[in-house]
């Protein structure tokens, strides 16, 4: 696996890194609008990055349908709290979730360092915006969906196939346009353009995606596709959430966008151990 370049970080290739969701938005799905404000955010990101997150994820627009939110709303939410962040935390790398290119430059230019365009690509200017940052860039599949809609009656022949053809696409222009070979993840996108059984199988053919030679990013926190599989509302998503990041983690999955960071730092932990990447923090049993 080649090493990944994100601001002023280089991760190795068994290095597991950890992506900490910070939603500028009154109307998140998960925590309905805590860190909306600009203190409650700003103590989320210092907890986050304590816990072991290297990855700060803003994002000022919620995925699901909603209220109109215009990209300078969007901007307004976002880029003076990533100016911020960079102030305070100048070695985290800092992530945007934006599918717009407008907004993508304007975070650029207040210190963002990954573009997280969760939309598969609606706006092909954002990766060039990133090329002229030098920003890394997330290239995730959506299933063709418009942003902020919710799949319906969506089908596939192969889930897995329509996930390589767009995303390797998407990554192969990326390239093209000038983004850096090693700053650029693809995503199989978890719940977007997909129901709940193409999430799962996307998730049993991880490795597939693995074998391409991109970083993967997984975004699995609490979603739907979670609370679908075992009958769980969204504060109740936790261990499905856990279990689906220990199968991804085993399959090579690299970067975990996630809510809670400590839980997810233990069971990456834990497995990268057991794949024989890391050694146990202490070792007493049988040596006294």
């Amino acid at each position: 696996m080649p090493k990944l370049r994100l601001g002023r970080r280089e991760f190795e290739a068994h290095e597991p890194v950890i992506m900490a969701i910070v939603n500028r938005t009154p109307d998140s799905f998960y925590d309905r609008g805590a860190t909306f404000l600009d203190e409650p955010a700003l103590a989320r990101v210092e907890e986050a990055v304590s816990e072991g997150a290297a990855i700060i994820d803003i994002g000022g627009v919620k995925a699901g349908p909603g209220e109109e939110v215009t990209a300078e709303e969007e901007a307004r939410r976002t880029v003076g709290f990533v100016a911020e962040v960079r102030r305070r935390f100048p070695d985290v790398v800092i992530s945007v979730d934006t599918w717009r290119h407008e907004v993508g430059e304007a975070v650029c230019e207040a210190g963002a360092d990954l573009l997280n365009d969760a939309w598969g690509g609606v706006d092909p200017k954002l990766a060039e915006v990133a090329a002229r940052y030098g920003a890394g860039l997330v290239c995730t599949h959506a299933g063709g969906s418009e942003p902020r809609t919710r799949p319906h009656r969506v089908t596939y022949d192969d889930v897995m196939a329509d996930v390589l053809r767009v995303t390797l696409g998407l990554a192969e222009r990326a390239l093209a346009v000038g983004v850096r070979g090693d700053g650029i993840l693809i995503d199989p996108g978890h719940d977007f353009g997909k129901n709940t059984r193409h999430s799962l199988e996307a998730t049993r053919r991880l490795g597939e995606m693995v074998d391409t030679g991109w970083p993967v990013l997984v975004s699995l926190s609490n979603k739907d596709f979670v609370g679908e599989t075992l009958d769980r509302q969204v504060r109740d998503r936790l261990l499905g959430t856990l279990a689906t990041t220990a199968v991804s983690a085993w399959l090579g999955a690299r970067v975990y966008r996630v809510h809670e960071v400590a839980e997810t730092r233990q069971v990456l932990e834990m497995v990268s151990s057991i794949a024989g990447h890391r050694p146990p923090a202490v070792a007493r049993r049988g040596l006294a």
